[in-house]
Order: structure tokens, then C-alpha cells, then sequence
């Protein structure tokens, strides 16, 4: 692309030693956070108290919603390669989004109302394609500021995952607030504007962008328009799907038979003895993240209804809103993801680094334990006391940091170039295939308003007590077999010519989780 050839940085100033273009892109997606993470925080009590959905239904439609963020990504990306450019698709996003989240504000009259409800659907719809434009380009434009050897790189997407993880606090916790404190409506809009600042901030402040992210062709204004009414129709897409989840369902294990079937074939067929091992190796860990995020997003949908139902929320005196713990998990990353940067560094410098089919197994053992010390906490059948919220929040974390960045690297680093966007394809559908799984495990702990309260926690229990147990086992399994994947990575052949230029990734918005999410 021709924007490669223009300066980095320097023609319009830096700060903190960064290109100001950073901050832009900073505020930009920190806003676009705040308002996704706000929302998210109060989704599944939207459905259940004020759509009346009961718990399994609240929980299905939670997990498709999540999935379809996870895909339309697919489509955002290929057509700004293609056509749009980043920047463009940026923009459009955000305009999606920012009219998606207001009209989650239109509460009309609850209940099963036909007509309220479909404009609920479409603001769901909105929302996905918006964050399907948005998310897999924002994060593009910022390794573009950077020549690809620039030893600033890491420093930047460093900074930028701040923005990511600060959004989310800020959102869950303001949204959360706002919205079952005074009302939905206070708690959508204000994620409306926290996106509508985004998107003013990316506008007003684009000449810091360096010209980057332009359309890689020369658009005329009826292609470009043409492209933008294909979001419109994916919004109408995601519109009837949303509403369809068995539909998304089928889709998403079809879909995916097929990519793991091509991916295969071709790794059997046209490639050499050692890149093939390494594709053995990266389907597997694919496949153990779909079973992570499957538990992991518990978090905005069973684990926050059981929050409010079953948890004493004081904390400092204040009894909290059940959304406003949504925010824990972005707090903790932001806390604890520099420690775990050097963690690794300091093991790798003493060759006690464990390997990243290791660190999958350490995710799920650390994930399951999460599970196990809420149904401890829980046992002597009162209130759950607040703190085992914290924990299971806690080892979630770890856990993700085991995994998430991870994975993103080690997807980086066992795909051959000309695989690279294949694979990492197949690495975000399985986090949108472990969304689904979530929403579908979810509606297993629904049985809340048919069985009585205390019956009902019992269910949550038992089932967060079995998966518990099945992550830790599977955890313990991926530890076992972790030497012979890492012999399949064949760690001592690879070559070092492109990590610098796929260094942006291991930093990106993964997916929620932190993330993604997401």
C-alpha cells in the first residue's frame, strides 16, 4: 500500500516518544470499549428483567450475540483489505455502533412487546456488524504508524491494550451502574456516547493518522456507497440470526467443519513434513480454546445473574449493582499483564519458560479452579460472601493471560506466511464457536424461576462444579501431552523473518477476553 511509504510519525509530532496518531487511535477504542463492555455488562439482565426471556433463553440469545461479534470481524476485515481501507471501515463502524447503542435506550413497554422487541434485535445487529468494521481494523491502523523494525512497536500496542482494558473498566462500571441504578436507558445511552466521543475523537483528530489506513484502490463514490450497503444488509442479516440462535448454531459447526477439514487437508497434502506438524500443533491449541472461552464467558451471562442473585454485593461499605463486577476482569489485566510480560521474560532468560501448549493447560487448570473455589464459597448455603467473586474473577484472569496472548503468538508463529490469515481465522472463529458453546452451557444453570431460588443456586452450582472439574482434568491432560505438541511446533527450525511485523497481534483485541472482549 502506498501509505507504507509515508513518514512515521515525526511530519506531525510525537508524544511520550510516540506518534500522536497512538492517542487518537487510544481514545478511539477505549470509547468504542467503554460502550461495548457497558452494554454487555447489562445485556443479560435487558433480557431477563425487562424482556421477561427466561434464563435458558436469555442465555442462548447472549451466546449468539457474542458469536456473531466474533464473526462479522471475517467480513470487516476483508473488505477494508480490499476495498475501504481502515480508516473508512473504522469510521463506519463506529457510526453502526454509535446508532446501535442508542437504540438500545428504546425500552418501549417490556415484555414480549412484538415491536419493541424487534428494534432491541436491531440494535443487537448494529452493534455486531459495527464491531465487525471497527474491531478487526482499529488495531491494523496502529502498526501502521511504525516502520516494521521500529523498536517502538511493542510499546505502542502496550499502550493501546491499556486503552482496550481501561474501557471496559470504565464502561462496566458506569453503565452497570447508571442502568440498574436509575434505569435502562441511562446505562445504554451512556455507552451511545461514550461511542459517540469515539467516533468524534477518530474524526476530528484524523490528520494524526499520517494518512494511514486509506483505501488501497482509488474508490469512486458509488463503490464506496456500494460497500456501505453491504452493511446495511449484513445488519439485516444479523437482525433475523440473532433472533434465529439455532440457526447461528448450525452455521458455526458447519462453517467450522469445513475450516478445520481445509486447514487440515491442506497441511496433509501441500506442505512440508515440519510446517504440517506445526499445523497439527496449532489445531490443537484452537481446539482447547473453544473449550476455555466456552467457561470463560460465563462471566456476562450465568455468573453475572448469579452475582445478583445468590452474592452479598457490599463491598466498602456500598452494595453493588451485580453489572459493575464485570468490571474486575479488565481491572485485574490491567494490573497484572505487565507482570506477566515479565514473568515470562525472566523464565525464558533462565530456560524455565514453559512452553504455549503449557500455558493452554495452566489456562484451563487456573480457569476450572475459578469455578471450584465460587461452589467452595458457596457451600454452607447463605449468601455467597463477595470475595469468591473476586477470586473466581482472579484466576479467570490468569488464566486468560496464560492463553489469550498466547495463543495469538503461537498462531503467529506456526503458520506459514502464506497461511497466516487462514489460520488466524480459524483461531477467532473458535472464540466465536466457544461463545456460543457459553451461551448453550449457560441456559444448563437456567432453571431459576421453575425450581425457587434456593434450587436454583444449587443447579448454577452443580453445573459450575462439573465444568470446574472438566477444565481442570482437560487442563491436567494438556499438561501432559504439552511436550509432544511442543515437539510438533519444531521451535528450533522456525525462522525469525516476519515476527516483527506480527508483533501487533499478540497485543490485539482478543475475544474478550480481554480480548475479547468481546
Amino acid at each position: 500500500m502506498a501509505t507504507l511509504e509515508l513518514p512515521h510519525g515525526d511530519s506531525a509530532g510525537t508524544f511520550l516518544g510516540h506518534p500522536k496518531g497512538l492517542f487518537v487511535l487510544f481514545f478511539a477504542e477505549m470509547w468504542e470499549r467503554f460502550s461495548y463492555y457497558g452494554m454487555r455488562a447489562l445485556l443479560i439482565f435487558y433480557l431477563t428483567k425487562h424482556w421477561l426471556f427466561d434464563d435458558a433463553q436469555a442465555g442462548v440469545i447472549y451466546g449468539a450475540y457474542t458469536a456473531l461479534v466474533y464473526i462479522t470481524p471475517v467480513l470487516g476485515g476483508y473488505l477494508a483489505d480490499k476495498y475501504l481501507g481502515q480508516r473508512k471501515a473504522v469510521t463506519y463502524g463506529a457510526v453502526l455502533l454509535t446508532f446501535g447503542h442508542f437504540l438500545m435506550g428504546f425500552e418501549g413497554n417490556g415484555g414480549q412487546d412484538a415491536a419493541s422487541l424487534n428494534i432491541f434485535w436491531l440494535a443487537l445487529a448494529f452493534i455486531i456488524v459495527g464491531s465487525g468494521f471497527l474491531k478487526a481494523n482499529i488495531s491494523v491502523i496502529v502498526g501502521q504508524l511504525y516502520p516494521r523494525t521500529d523498536v517502538r512497536r511493542d510499546g505502542a500496542y502496550t499502550i493501546f491494550y491499556m486503552g482496550i482494558n481501561l474501557g471496559a473498566f470504565l464502561g462496566s462500571l458506569l453503565c452497570g451502574y447508571l442502568g440498574e441504578t436509575y434505569g435502562w436507558s441511562y446505562g445504554f445511552g451512556a455507552a451511545g456516547f461514550g461511542m459517540l466521543l469515539g467516533l468524534i475523537v477518530f474524526t476530528v483528530f484524523k490528520p494524526l493518522l499520517l494518512g494511514r489506513g486509506e483505501p488501497p484502490i482509488a474508490l469512486t463514490k458509488g463503490l464506496e456507497w456500494g460497500l456501505y450497503a453491504i452493511g446495511v444488509v449484513a445488519v439485516g442479516v444479523c437482525w433475523w440470526m440473532v433472533q434465529n440462535q439455532s440457526v447461528v448454531g448450525a452455521l458455526l459447526g458447519l462453517a467450522g467443519g469445513v475450516l478445520v477439514a481445509y486447514v487440515l487437508f491442506t497441511a496433509v497434502v501441500k506442505l512440508p513434513a515440519e510446517d504440517r506438524d506445526r499445523i497439527f500443533a496449532a489445531m490443537f491449541l484452537i481446539i482447547g480454546s473453544i473449550l476455555f472461552w466456552a467457561l470463560f464467558e460465563q462471566a456476562g451471562s450465568s455468573l453475572n445473574l448469579y452475582t445478583d442473585r445468590h452474592v452479598d454485593r457490599v463491598f466498602l461499605g456500598i452494595e453493588w449493582p451485580a453489572s459493575t463486577f464485570q468490571s474486575i476482569n479488565a481491572f485485574y489485566i490491567v494490573a497484572l499483564a505487565p507482570l506477566f510480560a515479565a514473568a515470562w521474560t525472566w523464565l525464558g532468560n533462565k530456560g524455565l519458560e514453559p512452553s504455549a501448549p503449557a500455558k493452554f493447560g495452566l489456562a484451563l487448570i487456573q480457569l476450572g479452579a475459578g469455578f471450584l473455589v465460587l461452589v467452595a464459597g458457596a457451600a454452607n448455603g447463605v449468601a455467597t460472601p463477595v470475595l469468591f467473586i473476586f477470586l473466581i474473577y482472579l484466576l479467570h484472569t490468569t488464566g486468560e493471560l496464560c492463553l489469550s496472548p498466547v495463543g495469538l503468538s503461537a498462531m503467529n508463529r506456526l503458520a506459514p506466511a502464506h497461511m497466516a490469515s487462514l489460520i488466524m481465522g480459524t483461531w477467532f472463529f473458535a472464540s466465536a464457536t466457544g461463545n456460543f458453546a457459553a451461551g448453550l452451557i449457560a441456559a444448563a444453570t437456567g432453571s431459576e424461576k421453575a425450581s425457587g431460588e434456593g434450587a436454583g443456586q444449587q443447579v448454577v452450582l452443580d453445573v459450575y462444579s462439573q465444568i470446574g472439574w472438566i477444565a481442570v482434568a482437560v487442563g491436567a491432560g494438556v499438561l501432559l501431552v504439552s511436550p509432544l505438541i511442543k515437539k510438533l511446533m519444531h521451535l528450533d527450525s522456525l525462522k525469525d523473518d516476519s515476527s516483527q511485523a506480527q508483533i501487533e497481534d499478540v497485543f490485539g483485541d482478543a475475544p474478550p477476553t480481554a480480548r475479547p472482549a468481546e
